[in-house]
């Protein structure tokens, strides 16, 4: 076994699938995790830093109604995110984080309220996490769980999966 980003693209190399990113509070850390790893350009697509709500809105085709009824940190926008990137770039699997890094509460939300959603050709699904730390641990844990949670996932394709272990 590699390391986790290794061993999420064997499982998408193994299944013949690709994946892309829409990153929020972790602005590029992810797509930068898995593109790490040499061959990574055989499953990674690309990534969306969409940093602003308006970009998340006109790139990756969130609903202004998520936005305005559940805020950017929710689950919903999280989903909106995912499924998004993976229509934009046109792959099997997409992935998305966002959250409050910190030092500032958002939209009510604590730092180090988090949401991961992965969104595949069944199901999108999204998890929430609440992060210790300060804004550099947050995001280094948002993208350590969102390896591990998109992994999970892919591995599970085609069974019925459990909820991944988030830990």
């Amino acid at each position: 076994m590699g390391s986790p980003a290794e061993d999420l693209l064997l499982v998408l190399q193994e299944q013949d699938a690709t994946v892309a990113t829409a990153e929020s509070l972790t602005g590029g850390k992810l797509a930068a995790r898995i593109t790490a790893v040499p061959g990574a350009s055989t499953s990674f697509a690309g990534g969306v830093v969409s940093y602003m709500t308006d970009i998340k809105k006109r790139v990756l085709d969130v609903p202004e109604e998520i936005v305005t009824q559940h805020g950017v940190v929710s689950a919903e926008c999280a989903v909106a995110m995912a499924e998004g990137v993976r229509r934009l770039l046109g792959t099997t699997y997409g992935v998305s984080t966002t959250g409050v890094a910190g030092p500032e509460p958002q939209e009510d939300k604590p730092v180090g309220t988090v949401f991961i959603a992965v969104a595949g050709p069944d199901r999108s699904v999204a998890y929430e996490l609440a992060l210790p730390g300060d804004r550099f641990m947050i995001q280094e844990s948002t993208v350590d769980r969102a390896v591990s949670v998109l992994r999970e996932i892919i591995g599970s394709a085609g069974r019925q999966p459990e909820e991944p272990a988030l830990g």
